[in-house]
């Protein structure tokens, strides 16, 4: 363990910034949501994410808008493990049979006025799952779906500009 920890100290931070183009990008939408978010909420963004049935390459693009490089929580959105307390629902993946009452269950327990916002290509049509004997097809077809979040998997960004758009609706 301690060999491992002076590894790291040695190695030091590895990440590179983020190209600036890219950063004004995230900037600038990141401004809109966090105006957004306190005109509608007049608070901060509470997110339950729901994995349906994915590849968990959505989920991966997900986890990076909450890292210290996108770092969405300083445009005040938050997650949360429980839909109690969620304002927005962040579906991915096609529906699995295995997962339709679950995500009904989880839609149902998010107090209104709820969000829904389906990710990825699965999430809008089954993407390369389509629909077949273990999949449903895509998340609208379960629940209602206010914004869908092209991409195979969406970008960062993308998924920014599309939780911007369900907030603005």
């Amino acid at each position: 363990m301690l060999r491992i920890l002076h590894q790291i100290f040695r190695t030091g931070i590895v990440t590179e910034p983020l190209p600036s183009a890219v950063e004004a990008e995230i900037e600038g939408t990141g401004a809109r949501l966090e105006e957004a978010v306190r005109r509608r909420f007049c608070r901060s963004l509470t997110i339950r994410q729901v994995d349906a049935g994915s590849c968990n390459g959505c989920e991966l693009e997900i986890h990076a808008i909450n890292n210290p490089i996108y770092n969405c929580e300083r445009f005040g959105i938050h997650f949360t493990a429980s839909p109690r307390f969620a304002d927005m629902l962040l579906v991915t993946g096609p529906v699995s049979r295995n997962m339709e009452i679950a995500l009904r269950r989880t839609y149902n327990a998010t107090p209104a006025p709820k969000l829904v916002v389906a990710v990825g290509d699965c999430g809008y049509n089954g993407g390369i799952f389509g629909e077949n004997y273990a999949s449903l097809g895509g998340v609208g077809k379960i629940i209602p779906v206010d914004v869908y979040i092209h991409g195979c998997p969406p970008t960062p960004a993308a998924i920014l500009r599309g939780i911007l758009r369900a907030v603005e609706k």
